[in-house]
């Protein structure tokens, strides 16, 4: 089993997010991954970050840490802030829910995180920010020399 791992750090701005999306989805190039398997972990990370810049640090410049790690076949993915926290992650990871709707923030980052990734878990308290962790399984690996 071959393992390979990196780890980027980034400040809290929104212009920063794509940034994130294209490291992320070029190391996930190692796996020989389709267009839509990149477009879905490309997907989830942005959302997972949007959530981290707008409603973790709430404006605020801080930092954002995402690991990567790859296992055989699946990639893996955590995204991890130090900001306010969630109160009730159940809650949160409802659709529709959002404590931002005067911003016009729809409530469905951890409902597309959940449909684009294979596995995902959220670790999170008032005040010690939150860490999402993703898994997305690699049909095509085993079709590549890595």
């Amino acid at each position: 089993m071959q393992q390979n791992e990196m780890k980027l750090e980034f400040d809290s701005r929104s212009c920063n997010e794509g940034f994130a999306r294209v490291t992320v989805a070029a190391f996930l190039t190692q796996l020989n991954p389709t267009l839509e398997e990149v477009a879905d972990v490309k997907t989830a990370v942005s959302e997972a970050v949007t959530n981290a810049i707008i409603h973790g640090y709430e404006g605020q410049v801080r930092t954002i840490t995402i690991t990567c790690r790859i296992e055989a076949e699946d990639f893996f993915v955590e995204v991890a802030d130090e900001g306010r926290g969630i109160a009730d992650v159940a809650l949160a990871m409802e659709p529709m829910y959002t404590t931002k709707a005067e911003c016009d923030r729809a409530g469905m980052g951890f409902a597309f995180m959940e449909a684009f990734m294979d596995g995902l878990e959220v670790d999170s308290a008032p005040g010690m920010g939150t860490r999402v962790r993703m898994r997305k399984h690699i049909a095509n690996v085993n079709k590549m020399e890595r």
